[in-house]
This record gives structure tokens, C-alpha cells and sequence, in this order.
């Protein structure tokens, strides 16, 4: 198949960019990290470097025939300026879907997030029909759920379209959740809020790159529907710490925080980050909260039935991934 992948310089779209290469797909990636797409050009894939936000630079892509379009792209944060998330996810995601649309794609597959069903409180085994809260927590949720209605919107106009929320990529060439940790454990302290009881999903990112390929050839009627994506090994955030850091060889230093007082810290400094000049993102969010001191997690059964998805990987097989290729990261660093 002949394939475009947004967003093919993060954690996903790279990897899912190389495992279609592997197999076989004509795959081009489309992003805006000019040196990761440089590296993805050598590896024998081509890259279009645009801005999602850059309604012609988008259609222009798009406007070369192919099969399937893998929409990874986005701002994905935790904090940010509101205009920088709503022309990445919303208007980003609004001009791949009429692209597509324009240039007669049979496939759109979209990639949201499940941080659209989450807040402060426990929600446990959610599936893609409950209820979604009356407000979204951050502005990244808000967003990934107004682009989601972006896609849903050019659906009913024909296109073909499929939307998966993985919950918490992780493994080799994650930036982002586990090196967090890492990074906290050596300055503070990792925090166990509520003492780190909460139950978290964690997804490995093969298994997020076969979901992706399963709704790339799942049959029509799987089409106009929305899917979570997980491990399918609901673990205690405590019990996922202690795994990490026993097979990383390093002491583990929890710091254990009352769920009601980290949920107070995080409104102040969310506040007080608001009125700073700078911006910039404080030590401490409610949506961080809530991922780390509530239970949360997902019902797959919809994957399962609809796609044939399956996770492959377990949480101990995948740390062990994750953590050769961080040490070998750290060898080429100099840090080990």
C-alpha cells in the first residue's frame, strides 16, 4: 500500500513509518523536525517537512494518491499556550481530514488520545460510548477531542475513516513518560500521589504500531468507529516504578503526596503559570495528577472485536526493551 504517515518524526509515526518500510509499503513521512526527517530520508523514506497548520502545504501532501493516511501528528503536552494546541490538533487535523477528502483517500486513520475520558476522579474499564466529562482537563484534551470531531465531520462527507486512542506510549525511543521519571527520581523524587496506588494502562509502542496496521485493512465495517487502544495490564503506578528502576539497577526515591494536596498544588501553580510572562509549564498539573493518582483504565474489547487487536508485549517484557535502549543511550551519551 502506498501510505503517508503525519507526524513521522515522534515517537509513533517514526516507528510506524520503519515497521510499514519493513513490510514492504511505499510510506512517506510528513513532519516538522528537519533533521529527524533527513534521518528518515536515509533509512529509504521520503519526507515532506510542513506545518499541519499550513492548509496548502497539507493538501499538497496529500495530494499524491495514496491509500491510507496515519494521522500521528499533533501537539501532545501537558501544558502549552491555547492557540499552539488548537492550530496543531484542531485546524492541523481539519486540513489532513479535508485533504484526504479532496484527494479521494479510502482511509483516514486518526490518532486521539484517551485523555479526553479523564479528569481528577477514578474512572476505571472505560469504554469509547460512556460519558465524557462536561470539561476536559487541559487544553491538549480539549483539542484532541475538537479534532476528533473534525474527523468525524469529513467522514460523513465519504471519507473512510478509523480513530485510535492509545493510552501512554512507552518503549524504545520514548522521550517523554519514562525518562520523566527517571529524570525525577535523580532531582526530587518520584511522586507517588495518593501512594502511588493508582491503577495506570501503559501501552508499548509495537503494540500501538500493529493497532494502527490492523485499522489499516480492518473490514468496512469497522469503519466511522472509535477505538482504545492499551497493554491490557492495568498495573499500580507503585508496582510500575519499582519494576522500571529495579531493572534500571537504580534506587527508587518515592515521594509520596496526598492525592488532596497534590490536587491543590497543581491548581495553584496552574494558575500562577497562567499569569507568568514566560509561560511556562509548572512543576506540577492536574491532568499529571489524575494520570498518576487516580485509577484509570481502559476497556479494549471494542479493539479486540472490531480490529483483532491483540497487545503482544507485557509491562515486563516492554521495561526490558525500554531499558537496553536507554542504556544504550546513555553509553553514547557519556552518561553511563
Amino acid at each position: 500500500m502506498k501510505m503517508l504517515v503525519t507526524g513521522a518524526t515522534g515517537f509513533l509515526g517514526k516507528r510506524l513509518a520503519h515497521s510499514l518500510l519493513k513490510d514492504g509499503h511505499e510510506v512517506t513521512g510528513l513532519g516538522r523536525n528537519k533533521q529527524i526527517g533527513r534521518l528518515l530520508e536515509q533509512d529509504g523514506i521520503p519526507f515532506i517537512q510542513a506545518e499541519l497548520s499550513d492548509k496548502e502545504a497539507v493538501r499538497s501532501a496529500i495530494a499524491r494518491g495514496f491509500d491510507v493516511v496515519v494521522h500521528c501528528g499533533a501537539l501532545s503536552a501537558s501544558w502549552g499556550k491555547d492557540e499552539a494546541f488548537e492550530a496543531a490538533n484542531i485546524r492541523g487535523t481539519a486540513h489532513v481530514a479535508e485533504a484526504c477528502l479532496l484527494g479521494e483517500v479510502p482511509r483516514l486513520i486518526h490518532i486521539s488520545t484517551p485523555s479526553v475520558y479523564f479528569g481528577l476522579g477514578e474512572r476505571t474499564n472505560v469504554r469509547e460510548n460512556d460519558p465524557l466529562p462536561a470539561k476536559q482537563i487541559s487544553a491538549y484534551a480539549r483539542t484532541k477531542l475538537a479534532a476528533e470531531h473534525e474527523v468525524l465531520r469529513v467522514g460523513r462527507s465519504g471519507l473512510g475513516t478509523i480513530i485510535l486512542r492509545p493510552r501512554a506510549l512507552y518503549g524504545p525511543g520514548d522521550r517523554t513518560i519514562l525518562p520523566r521519571l527517571i529524570e525525577a527520581n535523580e532531582q526530587t523524587g518520584v511522586p507517588f500521589i495518593g501512594g502511588g496506588e493508582a491503577l495506570i494502562d501503559l501501552t508499548y509502542i509495537d503494540d500501538a504500531v500493529r493497532a494502527i496496521r490492523l485499522a489499516a485493512t480492518a473490514p468496512v465495517e469497522a469503519l466511522g468507529g472509535i477505538y482504545n487502544i492499551s497493554g491490557g495490564q492495568p498495573i499500580r503506578f507503585a508496582e510500575a516504578a519499582e519494576l522500571l528502576f529495579a531493572k534500571l539497577g537504580k534506587p527508587l526515591r518515592p515521594k509520596n503526596i496526598p492525592f488532596a494536596v497534590a490536587c491543590a498544588a497543581a491548581t495553584v501553580l496552574e494558575t500562577a503559570a497562567k499569569w507568568r510572562p514566560s509561560g511556562g509549564e509548572p512543576l506540577l498539573t492536574r491532568s499529571l495528577v489524575g494520570m498518576l493518582g487516580s485509577s484509570q483504565t481502559l476497556d479494549i474489547q471494542a479493539a479486540r472485536a472490531a480490529l483483532g487487536y491483540e497487545p503482544a508485549v507485557g509491562i515486563d517484557e516492554g521495561l526490558d526493551h525500554f531499558v537496553k535502549w536507554w542504556q544504550e543511550q546513555q553509553r553514547e551519551d557519556g552518561a553511563l
